[in-house]
């Protein structure tokens, strides 16, 4: 049995590496309209916020907001139709997500891509092993802001003490706190341990094992 009735996660960088199909499309979306092109590192630092900011981000500054909504439409575009190039899950993590659901453990995604595309790639990725997926909507402000916990929550009928939170970046832990729910830090993502602890992390998890038992 586990100690949660559930587990929500944060996708990118926590369950799949998507950051090079995320630097493609970037890039891609930047040279259609002149700009220059992102290195992966400093990608890796602009997302986790949404793809309205990874774009505002990448754009160079003083690019029109005209501009810039135009590089978005292009990135979202050339995102959903290549988005599982060189996507994938990090290893353990099916096998994780195995596990939890053979012990009773509901599992969950919430993450501030658009939810299209966190849809799309938890079903082609997971099947059914995350029955619940929730990505950035209308109505509904993105992480960290608790909105799409407290909705995800409820999608469970699970209340926050009977939940944790799992993710690889400060916007995670500050989503986790403003939801009332603990947070569990993984080093495997898109921000290293030395960030993760500067930003308020209070539990570090190394491997995907690990995790499964700190959840138990």
């Amino acid at each position: 049995m586990s100690r949660y009735q559930a587990v929500i996660f944060d996708l990118d960088g926590t369950l799949l590496n998507t950051l090079e199909d995320l630097a493609d499309s970037t890039n891609f979306a930047l040279d259609a309209h002149g700009f220059p092109e992102r290195s992966l590192e400093e990608l890796r630092r602009f997302v986790g916020n949404g793809v309205g900011n990874l774009i505002r981000r990448a754009v160079p500054a003083g690019a029109s907001p005209e501009e810039t909504e135009r590089c978005l439409a292009d990135f979202k575009a050339h995102y959903l139709a290549n988005m599982q190039q060189k996507t994938r899950p990090y290893p353990g993590i099916p096998e994780l997500l195995k596990a939890l659901q053979t012990q009773g453990c509901q599992t969950a995604v919430v993450s501030n891509k658009f939810d299209g595309a966190v849809k799309g790639l938890c079903r082609d990725y997971f099947g059914t092993l995350l029955p619940v997926v929730l990505g950035e909507r209308p109505g509904l402000r993105k992480k960290p802001a608790p909105d799409l916990v407290i909705s995800c929550l409820e999608a469970l009928q699970v209340p926050a003490s009977g939940a944790v939170y799992v993710g690889d970046s400060d916007v995670d832990i500050q989503t986790a706190a403003n939801a009332g729910l603990p947070c569990l830090s993984v080093t495997w993502g898109f921000r290293d341990r030395q960030f993760l602890l500067e930003h308020g992390a209070s539990a570090l998890v190394d491997t995907p094992e690990e995790l499964l038992e700190r959840i138990r």
